[in-house]
């Protein structure tokens, strides 16, 4: 029986995704009713072209929600993840991610880390500036390695 009944597991889409759901599975006592599965779409920086060729940056964002979202949804169809645990967000990645978890009560984060060290630490991580803050455990998944 796992001690956690509600994990938030924030992916990226790259390769690495499935290694993270894998290991919140673990977590879960490998039932994946326990898991929210979430992607954090950064907002596409505003172009300062006013001419006739500007792009419509809000249309791009959608366009790159969207593509995510389904992205998402097909990573979740082979680890058994309910739509409904299926959150495709806007916004700062961290942010984002600490309040889903807070939002949903939450008892756990499970999200990936390269293992950064020297100046990568000090400039800081994604997965670092979720677990500073974060209102629950977070598990770190080294990712990015040959195991």
């Amino acid at each position: 029986m796992s001690v956690y009944n509600k994990i938030v597991v924030a992916i990226d889409l790259s390769s690495d995704s499935q290694k993270v759901i894998d290991a919140a599975l673990k977590v879960a006592g490998g039932d994946a009713s326990k898991i929210q599965l979430v992607h954090v779409v950064e907002p596409i920086a505003a172009a300062y072209s006013m001419d006739a060729y500007a792009i419509n940056i809000n249309e791009l964002q959608q366009e790159a929600l969207s593509l995510a979202a389904t992205n998402l949804s097909e990573i979740a169809d082979k680890s058994g993840i309910s739509s409904e645990h299926q959150h495709t967000l806007l916004g700062s990645p961290a942010i984002e991610v600490r309040n889903l978890a807070s939002e949903l009560d939450a008892d756990a984060i499970v999200i990936g880390s390269h293992g950064h060290s020297g100046w990568k630490i000090l400039l800081g991580s994604t997965a670092n500036k979720v677990l500073h803050g974060a209102c629950c455990d977070v598990l770190t998944v080294l990712v990015g390695k040959q195991d």
